[in-house]
């Protein structure tokens, strides 16, 4: 496959409360900058950013609900189609963390592809007051069969690793994305970067 060729577009989603962080987060993978100032938006951003991970080059169209869960508007056009969704809390609330397993029933509810790939961030590890421990953040994402990775959208740390784990993962689950692909002729998945801990060493994949 050409260097610059797409092998794929996919639709990722950012779910967790509000505050979490999911649009820094984005804005720091797509655009590499942070506000600390930064307002929750009303309405639901999107975002498109070209990646190569192991290889392989994909469209990722991002969607974050900016806002939209305080007032629990989501619907389920939002979900519909999406290949991998980014799961947020934030380390030094625990009651976002207490609030992941309505999130997940929610995707449970709405998601049209029962095989989606799903990372769990645990943001704003940059902080001194921490509620949650990285530990609880494991047990919590294996249980549910989730990646993992603890992330700063301030500092970068994880970030750009939580985009391409999770690509990297969905790329590796051709029924998610191959069947809109047809057309465009069978590319082969590079078996490169199979080994997710050497890739990455923030990541624990589960």
């Amino acid at each position: 496959m050409a260097e610059n060729q797409i092998l794929t577009t996919l639709k990722i989603l950012l779910i967790g409360e509000s505050g979490v962080g999911k649009s820094s987060l984005l804005l720091r993978f797509t655009d590499d900058t942070f506000d600390p100032e930064q307002s929750a938006t009303i309405g639901v951003d999107f975002k498109v950013k070209t990646v190569t991970v192991g290889g392989n080059t994909a469209k990722l169209a991002i969607w974050d609900t900016a806002g939209q869960e305080r007032f629990r508007t989501l619907t389920p056009s939002y979900y519909r189609g999406a290949q991998g969704v980014i799961l947020v809390y934030d380390v030094t609330k625990r009651n976002s963390f207490a609030k992941l397993d309505m999130w997940l029933n929610e995707l449970d509810t709405y998601s049209t592809r029962t095989d989606i790939i799903k990372m769990l961030v645990g943001n704003k590890i940059d902080k001194e007051k921490i509620e949650v421990t990285r530990e609880e953040g494991m047990k919590f994402a294996r249980r549910h069969a989730m990646l993992f990775i603890e992330a700063s959208a301030k500092t970068r740390d994880g970030v750009q690793c939580a985009f391409e784990e999770l690509v990297q993962k969905i790329i590796e689950t051709p029924g998610l994305w191959e069947m809109d692909q047809r057309s465009q002729g069978g590319f082969s998945v590079s078996d490169d970067y199979r080994d997710q801990e050497a890739y990455c060493g923030y990541c624990s994949v589960l």
